[in-house]
C-alpha cells in the first residue's frame, strides 16, 4: 500500500497544486482540509492563482476540489515560520520574490491571512 508522508497540510496542498498545474490537469482534490487551508484557497482565488474550489464534507478530515486555471508557477511554504514585523516585510519581499512586479507573500496575522500588500497597507 501506498502511504503518504504528511509533512504539513498546508505544505503539502501547495505540492499537490503545484504538481496538477505543472501536469496540466484542470481540477484537483486536496485533502485534509483546514480553516486556514480554505482562508488561504479563498485568497489564491481572489487574486486569480487558482478558480473557484469546493469544500466537501465527508465526514472525516474532509476534501477540496479546486479548478486549476494555469497561472501558478512556484508556491511553497517557508518552514520553520516566523515572526516578521511590519518594517521588515519589505526585507522579506526582496529576498523570497522573483521580482517586484508578481508574487505574494502570504502571512497569517492577528486578522487574519492576508497578502503583504495588504498587511503594510493595514499596518499590521
Amino acid at each position: 500500500s501506498l502511504e503518504i508522508m504528511l509533512v504539513s497540510v498546508l505544505a503539502n496542498t501547495l505540492k499537490t497544486l503545484y504538481n496538477a498545474e505543472k501536469r496540466g490537469q484542470r481540477e484537483c482534490v486536496l485533502y485534509p482540509s483546514s480553516k486556514v487551508l480554505v482562508q488561504f484557497l479563498r485568497l489564491m482565488s481572489k487574486k486569480g492563482y487558482i478558480g473557484e474550489f469546493e469544500v466537501v464534507d465527508d465526514h472525516r478530515s474532509g476534501k477540496i476540489v479546486v479548478r486549476l486555471q494555469g497561472r501558478l508557477n512556484k508556491c511553497g511554504v517557508i518552514s520553520p515560520r516566523f515572526d516578521l514585523k511590519n518594517r521588515n516585510i519589505e526585507k522579506a519581499v526582496n529576498n523570497l520574490l522573483p521580482s517586484r512586479q508578481f508574487g505574494y507573500i502570504v502571512l497569517t496575522t492577528s486578522q487574519g491571512i492576508m497578502t503583504h500588500v495588504d498587511a503594510r497597507r493595514r499596518g499590521v
